[in-house]
């Protein structure tokens, strides 16, 4: 039975693949090499699976390199967008701090003339109580005088009819009528003065109250025009300080520890970050000037967020065109505790964050490596290099470029292995660049 399979196999093969003889000839001599059809099946499959791969292989580095050109498109992208964004909102966030203070300033001016018109108009009304009493002192003494010059009069025509008391009697009751009449005129003219002068007084703490009543309302369109204001910068933190917020919780960081350490790292009085207070002069704060407060702390800690935003690795260490050839995780059996950039030789490196460099030479493995030590705990790790730029205890800056793309080291190809440790540990480095780029 195996014998007839074999056969009508070889039989088969002999039909696609007859047996060929190569033949050599010397002058001496001829020989051949005899190709049998096993011998051409196999040579077939081997140059057909040799193709294959080649197919197979050409469009796999086709599809990663307009991938990972896409990629890098977008990344740009995202970066432009985001310091586009973050300079707008500092310039939004200081022209609205500075219509805060100004609105502020009117509000204070207005309050203290408000005052100065309530102390007026207390003392005009003081001056006319004072006035009111001193009519009605010099009424009840004209009334008075009046009633002793009837008294006086009735006595005088008594006197005259009197007989026997002469002339002499008669004048002199004349003369006492005479003074009573002056004193009269006297008290009289007082009045219409103290009364002239209590209308005035009148009029103007009528004016004073018209002048109060003109002030509220300019008050009144003065805090409808700062809760405006206010709204409008309540809106922006919110749109401003959530992602930012959201970024950094994304990339497993705690942010109210995150906050903290950049701010006791900022706490000098006349830095970036000394928070702007009103005075409320010992008095119970408005809500005005809490509502302007909460603003100014979302205002400190979207200062603090951008600070900290600098110090953390959001960034992508390769500006030039790259693309992704090996990621975080188990390979081949080993961890790799990066993420690898492949991409021509001599391709900039750049810092991904603020700190200062520990390592910058060769370790073994890595080849040439540069370490650099960020805030929170973080270190960063550029391997395979072919030349570096920094020192070890240089303090480098976010874009700064450190590197040169190289193949030193282990490394089977010119490319960057970038790690993120925290607290020592390898975290994956695409962590933090999807959190910035899932944000912006």
């Amino acid at each position: 039975m195996r014998t007839r399979i074999a056969i009508k196999f070889h039989a088969l093969l002999e039909r696609h693949f007859p047996e060929r003889r190569v033949f050599l000839r010397s002058d001496n001599d001829t020989r051949f090499i005899r190709l049998r059809s096993e011998s051409q099946l196999l040579a077939f499959v081997g140059a057909s699976a040799i193709v294959a791969w080649a197919i197979i292989a050409t469009a796999i580095l086709l599809m990663d390199s307009i991938g990972s050109g896409n990629f890098r498109e977008q990344a740009k992208r995202d970066q432009r967008t985001y310091e586009a964004r973050l300079n707008s909102l500092s310039s939004e966030r200081d022209k609205r701090a500075e219509e805060a203070l100004a609105a502020q300033e009117r509000f204070n001016s207005a309050l203290a003339q408000i005052s100065v018109m309530q102390s007026d108009l207390l003392a005009s009304e003081i001056r006319r109580r004072e006035l009111e009493t001193g009519i009605d002192v010099i009424q009840s003494t004209l009334r008075r005088t009046m009633k002793e010059r009837e008294l006086a009069r009735q006595e005088v025509h008594k006197m005259a009819k009197a007989i026997g008391d002469g002339q002499a009697e008669a004048a002199g009751a004349e003369d006492v009528a005479t003074q009573s009449n002056g004193t009269v005129d006297f008290l009289t003219a007082a009045l219409e003065d103290t009364a002239k002068e209590r209308d005035q007084v009148i009029a103007d703490a009528q004016d004073a109250l018209l002048k109060a009543d003109q002030m509220a309302e300019e008050i009144q369109l003065m805090k409808d025009k700062n809760d405006q204001i206010f709204r409008q910068l309540e809106e922006a933190m919110t749109i401003s300080v959530e992602p930012l917020d959201k970024m950094f919780k994304a990339a497993g960081m705690n942010t109210d520890r995150l906050l903290s350490q950049v701010r006791q790292g900022y706490s000098g009085q006349g830095g970036p970050l000394t928070p702007l207070t009103f005075s409320t002069r010992g008095e119970e704060p408005s809500a005005d000037m809490l509502r302007a407060n909460r603003l100014l702390d979302q205002m400190d800690d979207l200062n603090l967020y951008r600070i900290a935003a600098q110090k953390a690795p959001f960034a992508i260490p390769v500006k030039d065109a790259f693309r992704f050839t090996s990621g975080f995780g188990m390979r081949w059996g080993r961890m790799h505790k990066g993420t690898d950039f492949a991409a021509s030789h001599g391709t900039p490196i750049y810092a991904t964050a603020d700190g200062v460099v520990t390592h910058a030479t060769w370790q073994s493995g890595y080849g040439l490596m540069v370490k650099i030590q960020h805030e929170f705990g973080i270190e960063t790790r550029y391997a395979h290099n072919s030349k570096i730029f920094v020192k070890k205890g240089q303090r480098v800056s976010r874009g700064q470029k450190i590197a040169a793309m190289g193949n030193t080291g282990r490394s089977t190809g010119t490319h960057l292995h970038y790690e993120v440790r925290v607290g020592g540990k390898a975290v994956n480095p695409m962590i933090y660049i999807k959190a910035a780029r899932d944000v912006f």
